[in-house]
């Protein structure tokens, strides 16, 4: 199949291209540091595509996005931080892989939305009682990944998860979001194999369309990266919070 009939395939409506590229740019602005937002790409593709094609439709333009972030913030990235959540999140991946098949949609939406809910009721808590030995709890780390490793694979739903590690670490915003890009560029490299061979939810269809969407994406990092510059350390934090929290929400009731 040629490159244009890979994209006639899909057999999209101007609306559905509108909506599509709308989450591409979205992608754009959440990588370059503006968090909590995803869930709008997740739910925008879910719908155009269904639950489980769109990961791997999302997965290519996630890992275009990483590049640009982790060359942007490269230099304040934290790797030790970094290697606290790696092993579990690769084992969270696995198991994704696994029962990916077998657990159904609705199931899956409730278990993620109450896991997102629940954190955001926690981060708001310790927001106001910090709990300085938080993130040096090693039990806190592997369950951190682990859930976050098993939600990226099965819907690209590992943000809200680690959202909630990094913000209690009280890392600075561009340390934050540094840390954050180089974790999620390796771990979505990682997670590309099994969408190609495994689920064979990524194909040169799929990558066909990616080509038309990724720089809607490039255009939204860069404009995101100049919003970010403009948000102080504080109304970041509560910024993330707040859209995390309504994100939750709105994926519990679609």
């Amino acid at each position: 199949m040629g490159y244009l009939e890979s994209l006639y395939a899909y057999q999209l409506s101007l609306f559905q291209w509108m909506a599509i590229a709308f989450a591409a740019f979205v992608l754009g602005l959440s990588k370059s540091g503006i968090k909590g937002i995803g869930i709008i790409i997740i739910l925008v593709l879910a719908f155009v595509f269904g639950e489980k094609a769109s990961t791997g439709i999302l997965l290519p333009m996630l890992i275009v996005a990483d590049i640009f972030a982790v060359v942007y913030y490269n230099k304040h990235a934290k790797w030790n931080y970094i290697w606290k959540l790696m092993p579990a999140m690769v084992v969270g991946v696995l198991v994704g892989v696994w029962v990916g098949n077998d657990i159904s949609e609705e199931l899956f939406k409730c278990i993620m939305a109450i896991i997102i809910i629940g954190s955001v009721i926690i981060m708001f808590y310790t927001e106001r009682k910090p709990l300085n030995d938080v993130p040096n709890n090693v039990g806190f780390a592997i369950s951190t990944g682990f859930l976050a490793g098993f939600s990226t694979m099965v819907g690209n739903l590992a943000g809200p998860i680690a959202n909630i590690y990094f913000l209690a670490t009280r890392l600075p915003k561009n340390e934050f979001i540094g840390t954050a890009a180089w974790l999620f560029f390796i771990i979505n490299l990682f997670k590309l194999p099994f969408h190609f061979f495994v689920w064979h939810t990524v194909s040169f269809q799929s990558l066909a369309l990616n080509s038309v969407l990724v720089p809607f994406v490039i255009i939204g990092f860069f404009l995101g990266a100049f919003m970010v510059k403009r948000i102080s350390n504080l109304n970041y934090r509560r910024f993330i919070l707040i859209v995390t929290a309504i994100g939750g929400v709105v994926m519990l009731f679609r």
